[in-house]
């Protein structure tokens, strides 16, 4: 009952009219990035993080989290029409939504994929709001050692999810602790990684590197990429409406999607990859119409990775929220927006901003209908999108980034560390390092340091205490297993693929 009066006033906090608006803005801007090849929310709320120096708490993430829903509906489009992924948890959408397309049947394919996402959207988002209570509840318990443990945990498994090899990801994690460590240390006083400049005794701020990795990189790379290859547009034909026969073969994926998205997204580890690839295998394997698949384009390939992913979406906020650990692009870059506001994720958050938290809850269940409403009779608008010239759209990326990190502290060095970082950020993505580990090494390295200087200093030196405490040690066992479980793996399936019946001559 404590949950459904919370959302209760979440809604009325949702519902004013500014709130509303800013819903609704989100939504459409977030459904507009998804179409956009190459774009993505990440980059979006990075390019927007200024706007927080100007607008309430509640507006901004109720802004940030309709793109990030917006983005979700979006992929589909691009990914169906175009064959080209607009977000990397659409790539499954892609396989069977662009041969629906060329068969005739994008009008079907999209509007599973919307009314899935809807369906998926909504039921992860009441699964934020009961869980999330409970997970505050267990948190509660973590004293600094397990804090600590938690984060190496979040590390390890992040760093993994996030870049194509533990190597990369831990590489750019390094990086963003040097980043999180440049300033004046609260403990000691001293400053650290200044180089005698003034401008950095209070650190770089974590918008700057949100949008120099995020906006300048991620546009830098495209425009470099940009005569890799044209593709060409399935137009759209036939109804825009399913058939009776479609919804009754869609209706069953859109459940077991959400089953699959949402615990996974809400794992430490999680993110929306894993979900929408299990949830294809699974409808592949259940399918009555096994023929279609990688054929004529079967509509379960679709419904179920949309809904999954649209419920991993959800289950992200969770971790977020609960224990201000993010485990996507998008989320680390939602938690550097709470760190310009001061606030910081974790199990008090949902009492001490109640209005924030079940004010942005509430307003993800409209954002849902606001997305269907705009996806399926205005789906011709979107697809115009696509032809919009690219130079035109990354200059104004650019400019936009440029204009926005100059209005928060007319400083030239910061348009310096901004386009530096850029520059950086266009490497990481050329030499496929992760770049979301970089924030969320930034933002959770002082936070762990800081943990374990409390666990330190509570327990006289003594560093067995991560090793004394179960819950602690549990936590430390898992890290290690997620850095050292691949390459076993890796080592006994080459063991195995060498075996004697692989030997060539035998076969």
């Amino acid at each position: 009952m404590d949950t459904l009066s919370h959302l209760a006033h979440g809604f009325a906090v949702a519902f004013t009219p500014t709130n509303l608006l800013w819903c609704l803005v989100g939504t459409t801007l977030g459904t507009a990035i998804g179409v956009l090849p190459g774009l993505g929310p990440a980059l979006t709320i990075a390019l927007l993080l200024p706007i927080t120096y100007q607008v309430a708490p509640e507006a901004s993430f109720i802004l940030f989290a309709g793109i990030y829903y917006g983005a979700m509906y979006g992929g589909s489009t691009t990914s169906i029409l175009l064959n080209t992924p607009g977000e990397s948890a659409t790539i499954v959408t892609a396989l069977e939504g662009n041969r629906m397309a060329r068969s005739g049947r994008g009008g079907a394919a999209l509007a599973t994929s919307a009314i899935g996402s809807f369906v998926a959207g909504t039921l992860g988002t009441m699964g934020v709001a009961f869980l999330a209570p409970t997970v505050v509840k267990y948190a509660l318990k973590f004293g600094p050692a397990e804090y600590f443990s938690l984060m190496v945990l979040a590390f390890i498994t992040v760093s993994a999810v996030l870049g194509s090899s533990s190597v990369r990801g831990l590489t750019s994690l390094f990086v963003g602790f040097v980043i999180g460590m440049i300033g004046v240390d609260l403990q000691t006083g001293q400053p650290r990684f200044t180089f005698g400049t003034a401008e950095l005794l209070d650190g770089v701020d974590v918008i700057i590197v949100a949008v120099g990795l995020f906006a300048v990189g991620e546009t830098l790379y495209m425009a470099s990429r940009r005569y890799a290859g044209k593709d060409e547009i399935v137009p759209l034909k036939g109804s825009l409406y399913m058939t009776a026969a479609e919804w009754a073969r869609s209706w069953k994926p859109w459940l077991r999607g959400a089953a699959i998205g949402f615990p996974i997204g809400a794992m430490p580890a999680g993110g929306a990859e894993i979900p929408t690839f299990l949830s294809y295998a699974i409808e592949k394997k259940l399918s009555k119409h096994k023929e279609e698949f990688g054929t004529v384009g079967a509509i379960e390939g679709v419904a179920g990775p949309e809904a999954a992913n649209n419920a991993s979406a959800a289950g992200v906020l969770v971790p977020m929220l609960t224990l201000g650990l993010p485990t996507s692009a998008t989320a680390a870059i939602m938690l550097s927006a709470f760190q310009s506001y001061g606030i910081n994720p974790g199990p008090l958050l949902l009492t001490a901003q109640a209005n924030l938290v079940w004010g942005l809850i509430a307003s993800l269940f409209i954002a849902n209908v606001i997305l269907v409403v705009l996806n399926l009779p205005l789906i011709g608008l979107w697809v115009r999108l696509l032809k919009i010239p690219a130079p035109q759209l990354y200059a104004g990326i650019l400019v936009f980034a440029t204009v926005g990190t100059y209005g928060i502290s007319q400083s030239p060095i910061d348009l310096a560390i901004l386009y530096l970082l850029g520059a950086a950020g266009f490497l990481m993505r050329r030499f496929d390092f992760p770049t979301a580990p970089v924030i969320i090494g930034m933002i959770l390295g002082p936070l762990a340091e800081t943990q374990f200087r409390r666990a330190m200093t509570i327990e006289n030196g003594d560093w067995t205490v991560f090793f004394r405490h179960p819950l602690s040690l549990t936590l430390l066992t898992l890290a290690f297993v997620g850095l050292v479980g691949p390459h076993i793996w890796a080592w006994i399936e080459h063991k195995r693929t060498r075996g004697p019946e692989h030997v060539p001559g035998d076969a």
